[in-house]
């Protein structure tokens, strides 16, 4: 889940190969390949298997939570208060209220460089880097709205032209609705008639007819490049600007065919704002400066107003964007992308408001992809009066409040950045309680201190679906030792509460130390906003395993380090000492030393937690490697944990370690290396691999039936002619080859189970705990747990009382046991909750075991063996 920034849900459902594949599939089999695919094939249809591939055996995507992936582009409607953003895959995703989201792709899997909505339609344009344009509509169908393409459209040259007289940098959608103005390379500018996208010649504007329609003076300097800005007059639509890469702005006017005024700057333009009294134009540059230029009915001055560096007097970055807003109180805003000092400041990705003798650059800690300011959506207002600044970055969606003192951030109720810290782990709870629901939002909204009062400033749409019809948490586990609290009962992906477990341990950060803190005599002024940081202090941080009881409150976390944590819900702050208890799964074991990373060393003395989940015990295994399965049983208050090298069982509610197990096998060393250090040697994989090869190579000897060598090629012959063009795929039944105690870590944990279940006889059912491991091993252990008055006074008794090794080998990924209605046992205090139906204790309870090759029901109360469902079957794995 880490490589992506956004989760997917996934509906499981049908699947059937056509037989048209089949047929091209088999068309390239020769020779001995026909007769292995035999085993594969077989005759005939059979519906009732067809509809149990259907039901079973499909996964459909059916919504996407999080930030979309490399974003390349941004846009918004002030009148439909709604955000496009596009992505290098194509795709555009459109964002209104919570639960308002569209979604559209292109045909062409081109990055999506510049969104421009329709001023006063639902209707935008997209431009993609193959210079097509596309026009897209928001349309109402059967009462809901969709989002769909309607045209699409490539500027083509003359005969024998250049692609740069065609290449498309600036679009501009004309307030008549009716006219896209389209700037190129070449200098041109094309006019474009929608909804059609017919191309209107005599509309066009050559850079050849500005030149000849300019000032003497102005003409001799090469000042026609390609364009980089054009914008509408304010208040005149027969009006536009047009900048060009050489620092030429010329005011053009569309029914005269003239220049009205010109601006000539002795650096390279970036972009253009055009004030919205239309009397001044602030233009930007490569050098880091801006330029004001007055705009005059009488005689416009040839030079700036005022000409700016913000953050000179040494080299700096390109202005790349600006905006200059005015106010109502008369001072007005200016906010610009980029213009730090090269040198020192070169490589940050900011943007900066200065306003009131205020300046702040808001410091970024992925690329700035765009940003839009909302102002005031008449146009016909005399000020702008910016009231929320929207930042697209590379990595996340920041929203700043720019009527709020101090500039703060907008919390975000969608576009959350998942991985903001790596996730290393994630953990899906349902149907939460209400009161446990309720005691986390109100743990989280304590630490929303720090984000705006401002409602959600884009809000367009209303969603008709209709309420969860429960409630739903997702938690995340993250690098930096963070856990993270989701909603995730609709559409929107919410973040609730964020859980740091650093503060238990001794770190070079100071967990107190705030990183957004502004610097009083700092210059630049920068402070950081957003929460993506990919940076981890330490990565034995890093949160590998969690698990959640719903029902009391319980959470147990587990990290790269061995560290092992059991925190309780707290409303309200305390400060305590989290006791510290170390297992050593290595214990009595001779001639091991581990050669990985040191553990954590915990914080001595009374830590201070916020409200929310407060850790009270700390368990240290040792050696320090990664825990790689955990299990909480709430009831019995009690917590299982496994390594490459072993388990162990804690006893919370006591603070006592009730036993541990070593399973580390004679030929895992590379256990004892740590994460680094698990990488098989390319001589050893080889070697691996030629075994297998061997191995089918002699069982396919062996089913070979006895024959002349020209029947075998006979029966291949026919089989190619005839056979396979009507025969299907069946699905596979191979044989499950034993594995060696050399291809993988034998000892390492992958799965624990708690259960109350008959272990030693039929007669007594008894608390139990199951754990499995990479090389196939299942151990199993009968508890004594006592009795709720003597909890406290007795210890918790643990003695093995099973050992199965699966004949395969294969990793041991869960562990279930069945009831006498073959239903799984209920989780820890359901049946107490209601919840849930108490379990049939009086017939047969089977263990269901799922490795990597199979599903299989070694053991049943009073019956034998059970068969294992081999692959293939309803239950088998593909």
């Amino acid at each position: 889940m880490a490589s992506s920034p956004s989760f997917s849900r996934w509906l499981y459902k049908g699947h059937r190969w056509p037989g048209a594949s089949v047929r091209a599939l088999t068309e390239g089999l020769q020779g001995a390949a026909h007769n292995k695919m035999r085993r594969f094939l077989r005759p005939g249809h059979d519906p009732a298997r067809e509809r149990l591939k259907r039901d079973l055996f499909q996964f459909n995507k059916t919504v996407e939570h999080g930030f979309p992936h490399q974003p390349s582009a941004l846009g918004y409607s002030p009148s439909l208060r709604i955000l496009a953003i596009g992505t290098r895959s194509g795709a555009v995703k459109l964002y209104g209220a919570p639960g308002v989201e569209f979604m559209g792709l292109h045909r062409e899997n081109n990055t999506v460089v510049q969104i421009h909505f329709l001023p006063g339609q639902c209707q935008l344009v997209t431009l993609l880097d193959d210079n097509s344009l596309h026009l897209w509509s928001l349309k109402v169908k059967g009462g809901v709205s969709e989002l769909q393409e309607d045209e699409a459209f490539t500027l083509r040259g003359p005969p024998g032209a250049a692609p740069s007289a065609t290449q498309i940098t600036v679009v501009l959608p004309h307030s008549s609705r009716q006219l896209l103005y389209l700037g190129t390379e070449s200098g041109n500018v094309f006019a474009v008639q929608l909804p059609a996208f017919r191309a209107l010649e005599d509309r066009a504007i050559s850079s050849d007819t500005v030149l000849q329609r300019l000032p003497e003076e102005a003409r001799h300097r090469r000042a026609f490049e390609m364009v980089e800005a054009l914008q509408e007059h304010p208040r005149d639509p027969s009006q536009i600007l047009i900048g060009y890469s050489r620092g030429l702005v010329v005011i053009w006017d569309l029914q005269g065919s003239r220049v009205l005024a010109h601006f000539l700057s002795s650096q390279q333009l970036e972009n253009v704002c055009w004030q919205r009294d239309s009397r001044l134009i602030v233009s930007c540059h490569s050098d880091g400066s801006y330029c004001q230029w007055r705009m005059s009915p009488d005689a416009p001055q040839p030079e700036p107003v005022r000409s700016c560096v913000p953050y000179g007097p040494f080299p700096c970055k390109a202005i790349t964007k600006i905006f200059w807003l005015t106010t109502k109180q008369g001072l007005p805003f200016t906010i610009f992308q980029g213009g730090m000092p090269r040198a020192s400041y070169g490589d940050r990705h900011c943007i900066s408001v200065v306003h009131n003798g205020q300046q702040t650059a808001f410091d970024f800690t992925s690329r700035v992809i765009d940003f839009t300011v909302l102002v005031q959506v008449d146009p016909a207002a005399a000020f702008d009066d910016p009231y929320a600044l929207v930042v697209l970055a590379e990595e996340e969606l920041v929203v700043i409040d720019l009527q709020t003192a101090g500039w703060p951030p907008v919390q975000p109720p969608y576009l959350a950045s998942l991985h903001c810290s790596a996730i290393t782990c994630s953990h899906h709870v349902s149907n939460i309680p209400l009161k446990l629901w309720e005691r986390i939002i109100a743990a989280g909204s304590r630490q929303s201190t720090h984000f705006s009062p401002m409602e959600w400033p884009i809000d367009g749409g209303t969603s008709l679906a209709p309420a969860p019809p429960q409630r739903d948490l997702l938690l995340t586990g993250h690098e930096d030792g963070t856990v993270r609290f989701w909603d995730a009962s609709g559409v929107c992906l919410r973040l609730l509460y964020k859980l740091s477990t650093v503060r238990v341990f001794l770190t070079d950060t100071d967990p107190n130390e705030s990183l957004s803190a502004q610097g009083e005599e700092e210059w630049p002024p920068l402070r950081k906003v957003g929460s993506f940081d990919p940076y981890s202090d330490d990565p034995r941080l890093g949160i590998q395993k969690i698990f959640l009881c719903k029902y009391s409150g319980y959470l147990a976390v587990a990290g790269t380090a061995g560290q092992v944590l059991v925190l309780e819900l707290n409303d309200e702050e305390a400060e305590h000492a989290v006791e510290q208890v170390e297992a050593d799964l290595l214990r009595d074991q001779e001639g091991y030393r581990w050669k990985g990373h040191e553990r954590l060393c915990a914080r001595p003395g009374p830590v201070h937690f916020e409200p929310g989940f407060q850790p009270f015990v700390l368990v240290q295994c040792q050696p320090p490697a990664v825990v790689t399965s955990l299990a909480l049983h709430s009831e019995w208050r009690l917590v299982a944990f496994g390594t490459s090298h072993g388990f162990g069982l804690f006893d919370h509610q006591q603070r006592r370690q009730v036993f541990v197990k070593c399973t580390l096998h004679p030929s895992d060393q590379l256990a004892l290396e740590g994460p680094l250090s698990r990488v098989k040697s390319l001589k050893k994989s080889l070697r691996q691999s030629f075994r297998r090869i061997r191995r089918s190579r002699a069982s396919s000897r062996k089913r070979r039936p006895a024959g002349p060598p020209g029947e075998v090629q006979e029966g291949s012959s026919r089989a190619e002619r005839t056979g396979l063009q009507n025969m299907e795929l069946a699905p596979v039944q191979r044989k499950i080859e034993a594995r060696s105690a050399e291809d993988s870590f034998t000892g390492f944990v992958r799965t624990l189970y708690f259960a109350d279940t008959y272990l030693r006889d039929s007669s007594r059912h008894c608390p139990s705990l199951w754990a499995g491991t990479n090389g196939g091993t299942v151990y199993a252990f009968a508890l004594r747990v006592p009795p709720a008055e003597r909890r406290m006074d007795e210890p918790v008794r643990a003695e093995q009382a099973k050992e199965i090794q699966l004949m395969h080998r294969a990793p041991v990924v869960g562990i279930l046991v069945l009831d006498g209605h073959s239903v799984p046992l209920p989780e820890p205090l359901e049946v107490a909750h209601d919840l849930s139906k108490s379990p049939d204790m009086q017939g047969s309870h089977q263990l269901l075991v799922v490795s990597e090759e199979q599903f299989k029901v070694p053991y049943g109360r009073r019956r034998g063996p059970q068969g294992p469902l081999r692959e293939g079957q309803p239950l088998g794995l593909p």
